[in-house]
């Protein structure tokens, strides 16, 4: 029920130094999880942001829109970017945007909004800052339901962020399973991570791995159904 993955990213690869080793486990529970545990060592000093990129439609394969999933996620904060999607310091509030998640609300409720974050990115694309007791906690981070299969997804994380992607960028060009194809929006992301751009701001969460520490992550997402009235 578990798999390990190793790959060495040698002293320079890609313009990084260091010898970076890097071993990810999934793991399947009884519990109906997904376990991602990730760790890392270096021997020189470099920078590590390790995240999941899969892409989810918990209303089953072929489906061609996420907007009906009903979305929750664990944070007060998200991280504004400029046009190129990359943040661009502070952290602003979710309250009265359309970013605000903090209680269960559909997708694509608002994703079409006269709001310059949304114009940016075609959609969502925003690191959320989740709400967090103390570092490396392990805790919940969101939570995403299918009305159409009622199949829900909780998202648990080590993490300081998550971004949320909601393939604004699809296009429906590349034929899947059974000949479907997925266009914009067919499918989200939930990007356990640190935040874009650390390593450029002082204020966030640090990226910096050194010889002689190990990193450390894990994320997990459950599967269950949701009872209906």
């Amino acid at each position: 029920n578990s798999i390990e993955l190793f790959y060495l990213s040698n002293d320079g690869e890609k313009g990084f130094p260091g010898n970076l080793s890097v071993w990810v486990t999934y793991t399947l529970t009884d519990d109906n999880s997904l376990d991602i545990n990730y760790r890392a060592s270096t021997d020189k000093t470099t920078i590590l942001n390790l995240t999941n990129h899969s892409y989810f439609n918990l209303s089953g394969e072929g489906d061609p829109y996420i907007g009906d999933h009903i979305l929750t996620i664990n944070a007060d904060t998200y991280l504004p970017t400029d046009s190129t999607a990359i943040p661009y310091g502070d952290v602003e509030p979710v309250k009265d945007t359309p970013m605000d998640f903090v209680q269960a609300q559909k997708i694509g409720e608002r994703i079409n909004d006269d709001f310059e974050q949304l114009k940016f990115g075609k959609g969502y694309d925003h690191t959320f800052v989740l709400n967090k007791n103390n570092e490396n906690e392990f805790s919940k981070a969101a939570v995403c339901i299918s009305p159409k299969t009622n199949i829900k997804m909780e998202i648990y994380t080590t993490e300081p962020g998550m971004q949320l992607y909601t393939g604004n960028w699809m296009t429906g060009n590349f034929e899947a399973k059974k000949g479907n194809r997925y266009p914009e929006r067919s499918a989200v992301c939930f990007e356990t991570q640190h935040y874009p751009d650390s390593i450029n701001k002082p204020d966030y969460p640090s990226v910096v791995l050194k010889p002689g520490e190990q990193f450390n992550s894990k994320t997990t997402f459950r599967s269950s159904t949701q009872d209906t009235e």
